[in-house]
């Protein structure tokens, strides 16, 4: 059959039947996962706040279905575990003796480190004493000022009480527990992560760890500071999901809080550090890091989904 004498539709079968067989060659050509969405430059590690864990028994996570998906997008994840309650420093020391096993281990030189919680002031810690190993700091909901309902507890059980020693020891032990099932035994000191917690200790730490903090009560801070970059975000809803048991927690502890927005155990303002990214995401506390299993409010933003956006944040910014 000459030329002249196919259709104009077969023609065009033909062309992109010949399109389709080139996009296909190219597909099979590339690697079998080319999506590097969140594929950084250096390293990620998550660091857990108080009584937290990488994981129970091997089996639930802290950081509930993160992990899996920044390194679907091509993300080296690793979650670091340090004691569940003790100062910010001492549980600084120990994530700086886990970085330097990554680095021994893996060739490593930095690292981008986001803390929860209490590790927020935990990877401060070590971005302020050992810059060389860090490339940029993330922190979520983290208490920069102090938490109130630190300072309520504080003031509830007062130094020299009896029912201090009692809590405290209730506390160390449910911290040991927590190590116990995620296989470590770190120490614990729930005295000195509620000094490290409450509004006093807090400015002392700042004042001794001050990169990165806002110079006004709620602005922003440096985003960058001796080659550390600084960010962070936050939630300011206690009450989020009427099924989970989390709420319970979470809307007693936002009682302390007055009117100032907060996410149960932090307010707005306190969790701001660096380059804010967001601080009124409608997450609680422990929303923040997809607790519990995942339950959150209807038509909020998905926590892994913010994560894996922030990673591609600092891929772009070449971290």
């Amino acid at each position: 059959m000459s030329r002249s004498n196919l259709r104009p539709g077969a023609l065009r079968i033909g062309v992109w039947g010949r399109v389709l067989a080139v996009l296909l060659l190219l597909a099979a050509a590339l690697p079998a996962s080319a999506d590097d969405y969140t594929k950084t430059k250096n390293p990620v590690v998550l660091v857990h706040g108080l009584f937290g864990f990488d994981e129970l028994g091997g089996i639930y996570d802290y950081w509930y279905d993160i992990p899996g998906q920044l390194r679907a997008g091509g993300a080296k994840v690793y979650v670091a575990n340090v004691s569940s309650a003790n100062s910010s420093e001492l549980r600084g020391e120990q994530l700086i003796d886990y970085l330097e096993t990554l680095q021994a281990t893996y060739g490593y030189s930095r690292f981008n480190l986001i803390g929860h919680s209490h590790g927020g002031p935990t990877v401060r810690y070590v971005a302020s004493v050992r810059p060389d190993l860090v490339a940029s700091i993330t922190s979520m909901g983290s208490p920069h000022t102090g938490s109130k309902v630190a300072d309520g507890i504080g003031t509830a059980f007062p130094p020299g009480s009896p029912g201090r020693g009692l809590v405290a020891g209730l506390a160390d032990a449910l911290g040991s527990f927590l190590e116990f099932l995620s296989g470590d035994d770190d120490p614990q000191d729930a005295l000195a992560a509620l000094a490290s917690l409450d509004s006093a200790g807090a400015a002392a730490f700042n004042a001794r760890y001050p990169e990165g903090l806002p110079a006004s009560a709620c602005g922003q801070g440096a985003a960058s500071v001796r080659g550390v970059r600084y960010y962070s975000m936050g939630g300011t809803s206690p009450l989020s999901n009427a099924f989970d048991p989390s709420d319970l927690l979470m809307g007693a502890g936002a009682l302390f809080f007055g009117f100032e927005a907060n996410d149960g155990l932090v307010g707005r303002c306190s969790s701001h550090l660096g380059s804010v990214i967001r601080d009124d995401y409608a997450w609680n506390h422990l929303d923040e890091v997809n607790q519990v299993a995942g339950l959150r409010g209807l038509f909020t933003s998905s926590p892994p989904s913010v994560y894996r956006a922030h990673l591609n944040r600092l891929k772009n910014a070449g971290l």
